[in-house]
Protein backbone atom coordinates (compact mmCIF):
# COMPACT_ATOMS: atom_id res chain seq x y z
CA UNK A 1 0.00 0.00 0.00
CA UNK A 2 1.13 3.39 -1.17
CA UNK A 3 3.26 5.13 1.90
CA UNK A 4 2.13 8.47 3.67
CA UNK A 5 3.92 11.32 3.19
CA UNK A 6 6.63 12.24 5.71
CA UNK A 7 6.21 15.84 7.38
CA UNK A 8 9.26 18.18 6.23
CA UNK A 9 12.22 17.50 9.02
CA UNK A 10 11.14 14.24 9.96
CA UNK A 11 13.15 11.15 10.16
CA UNK A 12 13.33 9.19 6.95
CA UNK A 13 11.52 5.88 7.55
CA UNK A 14 13.39 3.16 7.15
CA UNK A 15 13.69 1.29 3.78
CA UNK A 16 13.75 4.52 1.78
CA UNK A 17 17.59 4.14 1.27
CA UNK A 18 18.87 7.35 3.14
CA UNK A 19 21.54 6.02 4.83
CA UNK A 20 24.73 7.57 6.58
CA UNK A 21 27.53 9.90 4.92
CA UNK A 22 30.84 8.50 3.97
CA UNK A 23 33.00 8.61 6.61
CA UNK A 24 36.10 10.65 7.45
CA UNK A 25 39.54 9.60 5.69
CA UNK A 26 40.91 6.41 8.10
CA UNK A 27 37.33 5.44 9.43
CA UNK A 28 36.42 2.15 9.08
CA UNK A 29 33.55 1.98 6.32
CA UNK A 30 30.16 1.59 8.18
CA UNK A 31 28.16 -2.35 8.11
CA UNK A 32 25.50 -2.35 5.28
CA UNK A 33 25.82 1.01 4.45
CA UNK A 34 24.79 2.45 0.96
CA UNK A 35 27.32 5.35 -0.09
CA UNK A 36 25.23 8.55 -1.34
CA UNK A 37 26.77 11.03 -2.73
CA UNK A 38 23.64 12.61 -3.84
CA UNK A 39 20.11 11.86 -4.51
CA UNK A 40 20.86 10.88 -7.72
CA UNK A 41 23.58 8.54 -7.01
CA UNK A 42 21.80 6.69 -4.41
CA UNK A 43 19.10 6.10 -7.29
CA UNK A 44 21.84 4.68 -9.45
CA UNK A 45 23.27 1.96 -6.72
CA UNK A 46 20.09 1.11 -5.84
CA UNK A 47 19.12 0.57 -9.42
CA UNK A 48 22.88 -1.00 -9.75
CA UNK A 49 22.13 -3.41 -6.76
CA UNK A 50 18.56 -4.47 -8.10
CA UNK A 51 19.69 -5.43 -11.66
CA UNK A 52 22.77 -7.60 -9.54
CA UNK A 53 20.22 -9.37 -7.80
CA UNK A 54 17.48 -9.78 -10.49
CA UNK A 55 14.07 -10.56 -9.74
CA UNK A 56 15.20 -13.42 -7.62
CA UNK A 57 15.34 -13.82 -3.21
CA UNK A 58 18.31 -11.45 -1.79
CA UNK A 59 20.83 -13.74 -0.04
CA UNK A 60 20.44 -13.26 3.36
CA UNK A 61 22.27 -15.14 6.62
CA UNK A 62 18.95 -16.28 8.47
CA UNK A 63 15.30 -16.53 7.83
CA UNK A 64 15.63 -14.25 11.39
CA UNK A 65 17.39 -11.25 9.41
CA UNK A 66 14.50 -11.67 6.83
CA UNK A 67 12.12 -11.58 9.44
CA UNK A 68 13.70 -8.51 11.50
CA UNK A 69 13.66 -6.42 7.91
CA UNK A 70 10.30 -7.53 7.27
CA UNK A 71 8.51 -6.44 10.82
CA UNK A 72 10.55 -3.07 10.83
CA UNK A 73 9.96 -2.25 6.88
CA UNK A 74 13.64 -2.32 5.70
CA UNK A 75 13.99 -3.26 1.87
CA UNK A 76 16.26 -5.67 1.46
CA UNK A 77 17.10 -4.93 -2.21
CA UNK A 78 18.62 -1.34 -1.41
CA UNK A 79 20.73 -3.08 1.75
CA UNK A 80 24.68 -3.54 0.62
CA UNK A 81 25.47 -7.20 2.49
CA UNK A 82 28.87 -7.05 4.37
CA UNK A 83 28.50 -10.63 4.21
CA UNK A 84 30.91 -13.14 2.03
CA UNK A 85 29.36 -12.54 -1.70
CA UNK A 86 27.05 -9.90 -0.73
CA UNK A 87 25.26 -11.97 1.91
CA UNK A 88 22.89 -9.70 4.42
CA UNK A 89 23.98 -10.33 8.01
CA UNK A 90 21.84 -9.33 11.04
CA UNK A 91 24.44 -6.41 11.41
CA UNK A 92 23.70 -5.02 8.20
CA UNK A 93 19.46 -4.97 8.69
CA UNK A 94 20.15 -3.15 12.05
CA UNK A 95 22.36 -0.50 11.04
CA UNK A 96 19.72 0.55 8.60
CA UNK A 97 17.65 0.76 11.28
CA UNK A 98 19.86 2.81 13.46
CA UNK A 99 20.70 4.97 10.70
CA UNK A 100 16.77 5.60 9.83
CA UNK A 101 16.36 6.40 12.90
CA UNK A 102 19.31 8.78 13.42
CA UNK A 103 16.87 11.67 11.14
CA UNK A 104 19.14 14.36 9.95
CA UNK A 105 22.51 12.82 9.40
CA UNK A 106 25.75 15.07 9.92
CA UNK A 107 27.78 15.22 6.75
CA UNK A 108 30.71 14.21 9.01
CA UNK A 109 29.08 11.47 10.69
CA UNK A 110 31.77 8.99 13.09
CA UNK A 111 30.94 5.43 13.62
CA UNK A 112 31.48 3.65 16.57
CA UNK A 113 33.28 0.31 17.18
CA UNK A 114 30.72 -2.26 16.53
CA UNK A 115 29.46 -4.17 19.44
CA UNK A 116 31.14 -7.50 20.33
CA UNK A 117 28.82 -9.50 18.71
CA UNK A 118 29.22 -12.30 16.45
CA UNK A 119 28.94 -12.23 13.30
CA UNK A 120 25.06 -12.34 12.65
CA UNK A 121 24.65 -15.35 14.93
CA UNK A 122 23.52 -13.62 17.79
CA UNK A 123 25.52 -14.38 20.53
CA UNK A 124 28.02 -12.28 22.60
CA UNK A 125 31.45 -13.44 21.39
CA UNK A 126 34.37 -10.85 21.12
CA UNK A 127 34.98 -9.74 18.10
CA UNK A 128 38.95 -8.53 17.36
CA UNK A 129 40.17 -5.14 16.99
CA UNK A 130 38.71 -1.88 18.22
CA UNK A 131 35.92 -1.77 15.87
CA UNK A 132 34.26 -4.00 12.68
CA UNK A 133 36.69 -4.68 10.02
CA UNK A 134 34.26 -5.08 6.96
CA UNK A 135 36.85 -5.82 4.36
CA UNK A 136 37.87 -8.96 7.04
CA UNK A 137 34.68 -9.94 7.28
CA UNK A 138 33.66 -10.14 3.43
CA UNK A 139 37.18 -11.96 3.47
CA UNK A 140 36.29 -14.70 6.05
CA UNK A 141 33.83 -17.16 4.68
CA UNK A 142 30.40 -18.55 6.48
CA UNK A 143 32.03 -22.38 6.97
CA UNK A 144 34.67 -20.35 8.69
CA UNK A 145 31.99 -18.27 10.46
CA UNK A 146 29.93 -21.44 12.09
CA UNK A 147 33.19 -23.31 12.79
CA UNK A 148 33.77 -21.33 15.37
CA UNK A 149 30.34 -21.09 17.03
CA UNK A 150 29.11 -24.52 17.96
CA UNK A 151 25.53 -25.35 15.88
CA UNK A 152 25.46 -22.02 13.77
CA UNK A 153 24.31 -24.10 11.03
CA UNK A 154 24.98 -26.94 9.05
CA UNK A 155 26.26 -30.06 10.34
CA UNK A 156 27.72 -28.52 12.86
CA UNK A 157 23.67 -27.64 14.24
CA UNK A 158 22.87 -30.42 17.10
CA UNK A 159 26.00 -32.69 16.32
CA UNK A 160 26.34 -34.79 19.59
CA UNK A 161 30.38 -34.66 21.64
CA UNK A 162 31.58 -38.25 21.03
CA UNK A 163 33.72 -39.86 23.72
CA UNK A 164 33.60 -43.30 25.28
CA UNK A 165 30.08 -43.18 26.69
CA UNK A 166 29.86 -45.57 30.45
CA UNK A 167 26.45 -46.73 31.46
CA UNK A 168 25.52 -45.37 35.40
CA UNK A 169 24.20 -48.33 36.32
CA UNK A 170 24.49 -51.05 39.32
CA UNK A 171 26.32 -49.66 42.31
CA UNK A 172 27.73 -46.26 40.67
CA UNK A 173 24.01 -45.69 39.12
CA UNK A 174 22.77 -45.92 42.75
CA UNK A 175 25.56 -43.35 43.94
CA UNK A 176 25.08 -41.27 40.94
CA UNK A 177 21.22 -40.99 41.94
CA UNK A 178 21.85 -40.49 45.80
CA UNK A 179 24.48 -37.75 45.26
CA UNK A 180 22.07 -36.15 42.86
CA UNK A 181 19.04 -36.42 45.48
CA UNK A 182 21.07 -35.12 47.80
CA UNK A 183 22.25 -31.89 46.28
CA UNK A 184 19.17 -31.22 45.22
CA UNK A 185 17.14 -32.09 48.27
CA UNK A 186 19.36 -30.80 51.07
CA UNK A 187 20.56 -27.35 51.71
CA UNK A 188 24.18 -28.10 53.07
CA UNK A 189 26.84 -25.97 54.13
CA UNK A 190 30.59 -26.96 55.39
CA UNK A 191 33.24 -26.03 58.16
CA UNK A 192 36.12 -27.42 59.20
CA UNK A 193 39.41 -26.75 61.37
CA UNK A 194 42.61 -27.92 61.97
CA UNK A 195 43.53 -30.02 64.81
CA UNK A 196 46.79 -31.43 66.48
CA UNK A 197 46.14 -35.44 66.67
CA UNK A 198 49.80 -36.11 67.85
CA UNK A 199 48.35 -37.22 71.17
CA UNK A 200 45.47 -38.64 70.04
CA UNK A 201 48.42 -41.08 67.77
CA UNK A 202 50.04 -41.76 71.26
CA UNK A 203 46.92 -42.84 72.78
CA UNK A 204 46.52 -45.23 69.82
CA UNK A 205 50.02 -46.67 70.28
CA UNK A 206 49.62 -47.29 74.01
CA UNK A 207 46.53 -48.93 73.71
CA UNK A 208 47.78 -51.26 70.95
CA UNK A 209 51.16 -51.88 73.01
CA UNK A 210 49.07 -53.22 75.93
CA UNK A 211 48.08 -56.67 73.88
CA UNK A 212 44.54 -57.50 72.83
CA UNK A 213 42.79 -56.91 69.60
CA UNK A 214 44.71 -53.55 67.71
CA UNK A 215 42.23 -50.42 67.86
CA UNK A 216 42.13 -48.68 64.80
CA UNK A 217 42.00 -44.87 63.98
CA UNK A 218 38.34 -44.98 62.38
CA UNK A 219 37.17 -47.10 65.73
CA UNK A 220 38.65 -44.12 67.88
CA UNK A 221 37.45 -41.49 65.41
CA UNK A 222 34.05 -43.02 65.14
CA UNK A 223 34.12 -43.18 69.28
CA UNK A 224 34.58 -39.77 69.51
CA UNK A 225 31.66 -38.84 67.12
CA UNK A 226 29.14 -40.98 69.06
CA UNK A 227 30.33 -38.57 72.33
CA UNK A 228 29.85 -35.62 70.19
CA UNK A 229 26.02 -36.75 68.86
CA UNK A 230 25.36 -37.25 72.49
CA UNK A 231 26.22 -33.28 73.20
CA UNK A 232 24.73 -32.54 70.14
CA UNK A 233 21.87 -34.57 68.58
CA UNK A 234 20.76 -32.27 66.01
CA UNK A 235 22.91 -33.60 63.79
CA UNK A 236 21.54 -37.11 64.53
CA UNK A 237 18.80 -36.41 62.88
CA UNK A 238 16.22 -36.37 59.72
CA UNK A 239 14.05 -34.01 57.90
CA UNK A 240 10.31 -35.05 57.00
CA UNK A 241 9.29 -32.75 54.31
CA UNK A 242 5.85 -34.03 53.68
CA UNK A 243 4.96 -33.70 57.70
CA UNK A 244 7.71 -30.90 58.30
CA UNK A 245 9.31 -31.83 60.67
CA UNK A 246 13.06 -32.73 62.15
CA UNK A 247 12.68 -36.29 63.40
CA UNK A 248 15.79 -36.33 66.44
CA UNK A 249 16.95 -40.08 66.32
CA UNK A 250 17.84 -41.95 69.41
CA UNK A 251 20.09 -44.47 68.20
CA UNK A 252 23.49 -43.86 66.17
CA UNK A 253 23.80 -45.93 63.51
CA UNK A 254 27.23 -45.04 61.94
CA UNK A 255 28.09 -45.19 58.31
CA UNK A 256 31.22 -44.95 56.85
CA UNK A 257 32.95 -44.76 53.20
CA UNK A 258 34.88 -47.86 51.67
CA UNK A 259 36.02 -47.84 48.42
CA UNK A 260 35.66 -50.71 46.73
CA UNK A 261 36.71 -52.06 43.35
CA UNK A 262 33.03 -52.01 42.91
CA UNK A 263 32.32 -48.57 43.62
CA UNK A 264 32.43 -46.56 46.71
CA UNK A 265 29.69 -48.28 49.09
CA UNK A 266 28.53 -46.94 53.20
CA UNK A 267 28.43 -50.03 55.23
CA UNK A 268 26.72 -48.84 58.73
CA UNK A 269 27.79 -50.37 61.94
CA UNK A 270 24.16 -50.37 63.68
CA UNK A 271 24.01 -49.25 67.48
CA UNK A 272 27.42 -47.46 67.27
CA UNK A 273 26.84 -45.57 70.47
CA UNK A 274 26.71 -48.88 72.74
CA UNK A 275 29.87 -50.02 71.34
CA UNK A 276 33.84 -49.62 73.00
CA UNK A 277 36.46 -48.87 70.98
CA UNK A 278 37.78 -52.65 70.54
CA UNK A 279 33.95 -53.25 69.47
CA UNK A 280 33.87 -50.65 67.15
CA UNK A 281 37.46 -51.63 65.67
CA UNK A 282 36.10 -55.22 65.06
CA UNK A 283 32.64 -54.41 63.37
CA UNK A 284 34.56 -52.20 60.99
CA UNK A 285 36.98 -55.06 60.48
CA UNK A 286 33.95 -57.24 59.55
CA UNK A 287 32.49 -54.56 57.23
CA UNK A 288 35.20 -53.76 55.22
CA UNK A 289 36.15 -57.45 54.47
CA UNK A 290 32.42 -57.97 53.05
CA UNK A 291 32.75 -54.62 51.49
CA UNK A 292 35.68 -56.27 49.94
CA UNK A 293 34.58 -59.31 48.90
CA UNK A 294 31.54 -58.14 48.01
CA UNK A 295 29.08 -59.52 50.40
CA UNK A 296 27.28 -56.90 52.11
CA UNK A 297 23.87 -57.36 52.37
CA UNK A 298 20.85 -54.76 51.98
CA UNK A 299 21.33 -54.21 55.53
CA UNK A 300 24.65 -53.73 56.11
CA UNK A 301 24.22 -50.31 53.78
CA UNK A 302 20.98 -49.25 54.81
CA UNK A 303 19.41 -47.10 57.95
CA UNK A 304 22.46 -45.50 58.66
CA UNK A 305 22.22 -41.95 60.87
CA UNK A 306 25.10 -40.18 60.61
CA UNK A 307 28.18 -40.85 58.42
CA UNK A 308 32.48 -41.26 58.89
CA UNK A 309 34.41 -40.33 55.70
CA UNK A 310 37.80 -41.12 56.68
CA UNK A 311 39.20 -39.60 52.68
CA UNK A 312 42.68 -39.18 54.41
CA UNK A 313 43.47 -42.96 52.94
CA UNK A 314 43.37 -41.02 49.55
CA UNK A 315 46.08 -38.98 50.68
CA UNK A 316 44.38 -35.49 50.59
CA UNK A 317 44.25 -32.70 53.51
CA UNK A 318 40.48 -31.81 52.88
CA UNK A 319 36.95 -31.94 51.28
CA UNK A 320 34.02 -30.75 51.27
CA UNK A 321 31.50 -34.14 51.57
CA UNK A 322 28.16 -34.78 50.04
CA UNK A 323 25.43 -35.76 53.16
CA UNK A 324 24.37 -39.43 52.38
CA UNK A 325 20.69 -38.63 51.90
CA UNK A 326 18.41 -38.95 54.50
CA UNK A 327 21.00 -38.34 57.20
CA UNK A 328 21.62 -34.51 58.35
CA UNK A 329 25.68 -34.68 58.56
CA UNK A 330 28.83 -35.84 57.97
CA UNK A 331 32.41 -35.74 59.36
CA UNK A 332 35.53 -35.88 57.13
CA UNK A 333 38.79 -36.38 58.26
CA UNK A 334 41.64 -35.67 56.31
CA UNK A 335 45.19 -37.50 56.28
CA UNK A 336 47.40 -37.10 59.54
CA UNK A 337 50.82 -35.16 58.52
CA UNK A 338 53.44 -33.61 60.66
CA UNK A 339 53.39 -29.78 60.22
CA UNK A 340 54.53 -27.08 61.56
CA UNK A 341 52.11 -25.90 64.82
CA UNK A 342 52.41 -23.62 68.43
CA UNK A 343 52.27 -26.05 71.17
CA UNK A 344 52.15 -24.48 74.76
CA UNK A 345 53.59 -21.61 73.04
CA UNK A 346 56.29 -22.96 71.33
CA UNK A 347 56.84 -23.83 67.65
CA UNK A 348 57.22 -27.84 67.41
CA UNK A 349 56.72 -30.10 64.48
CA UNK A 350 53.58 -31.62 65.54
CA UNK A 351 50.49 -34.80 63.63
CA UNK A 352 47.73 -32.27 62.25
CA UNK A 353 44.49 -33.21 60.42
CA UNK A 354 41.95 -31.34 58.81
CA UNK A 355 38.35 -32.05 59.98
CA UNK A 356 35.01 -31.01 57.92
CA UNK A 357 31.46 -31.34 58.34
CA UNK A 358 28.73 -30.85 56.19
CA UNK A 359 25.54 -30.73 57.57
CA UNK A 360 21.88 -30.17 56.97
CA UNK A 361 21.05 -26.15 57.79
CA UNK A 362 17.37 -27.04 58.17
CA UNK A 363 18.17 -29.08 61.29
CA UNK A 364 20.89 -26.67 63.13
CA UNK A 365 22.51 -23.59 62.63
CA UNK A 366 25.84 -22.94 62.13
CA UNK A 367 26.37 -22.26 66.13
CA UNK A 368 25.40 -26.05 66.50
CA UNK A 369 27.72 -27.73 63.86
CA UNK A 370 30.59 -25.57 64.92
CA UNK A 371 30.00 -26.80 68.96
CA UNK A 372 30.25 -30.41 67.59
CA UNK A 373 32.75 -29.67 65.39
CA UNK A 374 34.74 -28.31 67.64
CA UNK A 375 34.05 -30.85 70.41
CA UNK A 376 35.40 -33.33 68.04
CA UNK A 377 38.73 -31.46 67.32
CA UNK A 378 38.75 -31.06 71.31
CA UNK A 379 38.90 -34.76 71.62
CA UNK A 380 41.09 -35.78 68.96
CA UNK A 381 43.59 -33.12 70.72
CA UNK A 382 43.14 -34.50 73.99
CA UNK A 383 41.63 -37.72 73.97
CA UNK A 384 41.49 -37.52 77.95
CA UNK A 385 38.30 -35.12 77.20
CA UNK A 386 36.31 -38.68 76.47
CA UNK A 387 36.55 -39.77 80.11
CA UNK A 388 34.03 -37.57 80.88
CA UNK A 389 31.31 -39.80 79.01
CA UNK A 390 33.47 -43.07 79.20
Amino acid sequence: RPAAAAPPGAPAPAGTGTSPARPEPGRPEPVGAVRPEAAGEAGSARNGAAAKRGDGPVPVISPLVRRLARENGVDLRELEGSGPEGLILRADVEYALRAAAAGRLRSSATMEPYPAQAVGLGVDTPVAGPSYDRAAASATSYADITSVVPGAGGASRGATPQGVRVPLRGVRGAVADKLSRSRREIPDATCWVDADATELMQARRAMNAAGGPKISLLALLARICTAALARFPELNSTVDMDAREIVRLDQVHLGFAAQTERGLVVPVVRDAHTRDAEGLSAEFGRLTEAARTGTLTPADLTGGTFTLNNYGVFGVDGSTPIINHPEAAMLGVGRIIPKPWVHQGELAVRQVVQLSLAFDHRVCDGGTAGGFLRYVADCVEQPAVLLRTL
